[in-house]
């Protein structure tokens, strides 16, 4: 479809991508990787044309259509969130007002039979016929459905754009890049902006995706569920992978292991040759094998090992002071930004040494609930902060912790204290500054720097309760890893509110829903939580389905007799599909509970003297996966049933 061709680009004198090829099939779902600064946005502005590059070429067939979603960009105002939406259909809308003046011209002429009127006819047949095939006739419903999947209300489509944040205006553009349904997708870190039930909703818009797509992204569970081919950029060149991210990490690990064999191999080579010349240099009897030594060495093309991450740094927050057994209380707590509350008669209890996640789309008062506990907003009902808590607090987009007139280095090395003094470059390493970058001053940092500068601040001290308010927004994978690994440690109390599931999963032991002005615990982690709620999302369609359908009159010629049978043959068969779909959710619930007690065995270090332990706890992560499988091939079976059913 599109091919990259010996693609090289440098800025200011520095090479950044050095001889990259590859092709893009139609229907290929790349994951593009590398750390911050490697060239993947470069490569999506070379791809549209948006920069040119010093050599090689870009193939692009004709008539091949991109959409290009990128970072930052900015954003048009004067329309409402529909209008702005739905101007993506500008060809269509083209066809719709040619067929209105091609429909009244025909009102006004009465000269039937003449060759204008007809030629009239034929180009109204032409414009309508072209409208039916885009499908004109779905626009305004897909429009609809594409931004409630993006988490927007139908009482937000008539306000106007400049009325929202900067990442629901992302999620218009996003939405219009989808609904022109491009023959190649760019996304450039799609779900920055999103919450969990959105990126569900685009990763299975874009699973049955019609063309193709190259992703950048930092969420794990997002790349390894939509991806099936993984290209890494690193050293100013491309490593191609035909697997999704989390497989692509363990050949990469090979690689590194095998390239730094080579390196060492090398470096012994070169040693010795030099050796040789060194030690023969001024011998004549030795002049002609010392210059074919120093040819050799020349002609020695050096190997690079790929930057190794910190993934494995080991790093606690230090020990949380001892608090009260209650950490907070919350009684009958109501919000209100306008007459309409935004949290209503909230009733919560923060136990010691809890880990809570706060989940839901956004607007339904996370932060808000977060905010007040901080005691920054007013609210009605009481809330009590119990005995010698001390609390950590990590806001998204901001960072009035930090100090304008030091350098990073220095903010963290003001703090640190013990061993971890030892490790302050490799701390800040992981929240991705390196280089120069920690002689900077806070001051001209950037708003994302700023940020986990902040966050890497906060690990060092000594809190009992962690409040992170969307702590990895910007974060790569290996600093999101180490982070969670620290708060996996952390004996104190935590709040985290996150839209990432790959970091949820295995750090909270209590999962709060919010939604509706009210909040809902879920027991289970957030796997669990997830397929419940999907589970539920797919429930609720049913009932919609089955109401919408109850007053249809039917619509073929069994008399009545015939229809009775065959609905009861169908009930018949639909009782045996949902007893396999419900026999097949018990299993999974119990192989997850299963998997969860023996992943906690292991975490805990304990001995296990089983012979047979890892094969049964192998042989029970085999079966959840068939399972899973199994529960979705027997829904979609039932699904199936159902409305045949329906339809006679």
């Amino acid at each position: 479809m599109i091919s990259l061709n010996n693609i090289s680009i440098s800025f200011n004198g520095v090479t950044l991508l050095d001889d990259i090829s590859y092709v893009i099939n139609k229907k290929a779902r790349i994951g593009l990787t590398g750390k911050n600064g490697a060239g993947k946005s470069t490569i999506l502005k070379i791809i549209i044309g948006e920069l040119q590059t010093d050599k090689g070429s870009v193939s692009v067939p004709t008539g091949t259509t991109i959409g290009y979603l990128p970072q930052q960009m900015t954003y048009p105002d004067g329309n409402t969130v529909f209008e702005e939406a739905i101007s993506s259909f500008s060809e269509i809308k083209f066809l719709e007002q040619k067929i209105s003046i091609l429909n009244k011209e025909l009102v006004k002429r009465t000269d039937y039979e003449s060759d204008e009127y007809l030629k009239i006819i034929e180009k109204l047949n032409s414009s309508e016929e072209k409208y039916k095939i885009s499908g004109g006739a779905t626009i305004e419903a897909d429009t609809e459905k594409t931004l409630k999947g993006l988490g927007f209300l139908s009482s937000d489509f008539n306000r106007d754009v400049s009325e929202f944040s900067g990442g629901w205006r992302m999620r218009i553009e996003l939405a219009k890049i989808l609904l022109q349904s491009p023959n190649l997708l760019l996304l450039d870190e799609p779900t920055n902006h999103l919450d969990i039930e959105s990126i569900e909703w685009l990763e299975d818009f874009l699973i049955n995706y019609h063309g193709a797509i190259i992703l950048i992204s930092h969420d794990r569970i997002f790349l390894d569920n939509i991806t099936k081919r993984t290209i890494e950029i690193a050293n100013k060149k491309s490593y191609d992978y035909k697997v999704p991210y989390s497989k692509y990490e363990t050949l990469r690990k090979e690689r590194i292991e095998q390239q730094i064999a080579t390196y060492q191999n090398q470096q012994k080579i070169i040693k010795n040759t030099e050796k040789f010349i060194e030690r023969f240099r001024y011998k004549a009897t030795k002049a002609v094998q010392v210059q074919s030594r120093i040819k050799q060495l020349k002609k020695i093309k050096k190997i690079e090992i790929d930057e190794t991450d910190i993934s494995n740094l080991s790093f606690k927050f230090p020990q949380a002071p001892r608090s009260g057994d209650i950490v907070v209380e919350i009684k009958n707590l109501t919000k209100r930004y306008t007459e309409k509350p935004i949290l209503k008669n909230i009733w919560l209890t923060i136990e010691r040494g809890e880990k809570h996640a706060y989940v839901g789309k956004n607007g339904e008062g996370k932060t808000t609930l977060v905010r007040i506990i901080m005691n920054e907003l007013e609210h009605e009902g009481n809330i009590k902060v119990g005995h010698n808590v001390k609390i950590g607090y990590f806001a998204q987009n901001r960072d009035n912790s930090l100090d304008d007139n030091k350098t990073v280095f220095e903010t963290i090395d003001d703090i640190a204290v013990g061993d971890v003094r030892t490790k302050i470059r490799d701390i800040l390493g992981s929240f991705l500054f390196s280089g120069e970058d920690i002689d900077k001053k806070t001051d001209i940092l950037s708003g994302g720097e700023r940020s986990r500068l902040a966050l890497a601040k906060l690990m060092l001290q000594p809190y009992n309760l962690l409040i992170l308010d969307e702590p990895t927004n910007h974060l790569d994978m290996h600093s999101k890893e180490m982070l969670k690994q620290a708060l996996i440690k952390y004996n104190g109390t935590l709040i985290v509110v996150s839209h990432d599931r790959y970091f949820l999963d295995g750090l909270v032991n209590k999962i709060y829903e919010f939604g509706n002005q009210t909040i809902k615990q879920h027991s289970g982690d957030i796997k669990l939580f997830l397929k419940k709620k999907k589970l539920q999302n797919l429930k609720a369609i049913e009932k919609k389905e089955k109401n919408n359908n109850i007053n249809n009159s039917f619509s073929n010629n069994l008399d009545k007799k015939e229809l009775y049978l065959k609905r009861k043959e169908f009930d018949k068969i639909i009782r045996k599909a949902k007893r396999f779909v419900e026999k097949t959710e018990d299993k999974i619930e119990k192989l997850e509970i299963y998997i969860e007690k023996n992943e906690k065995r292991l975490a805990s270090g304990e001995e296990i003297h089983d012979k047979l332990f890892y094969q049964k706890f192998e042989n029970a992560k085999a079966e959840l996966e068939m399972k899973i499988e199994e529960w979705e091939n027997g829904h979609e079976k039932l699904s199936k049933l159902e409305q045949e059913k329906e339809n006679l």
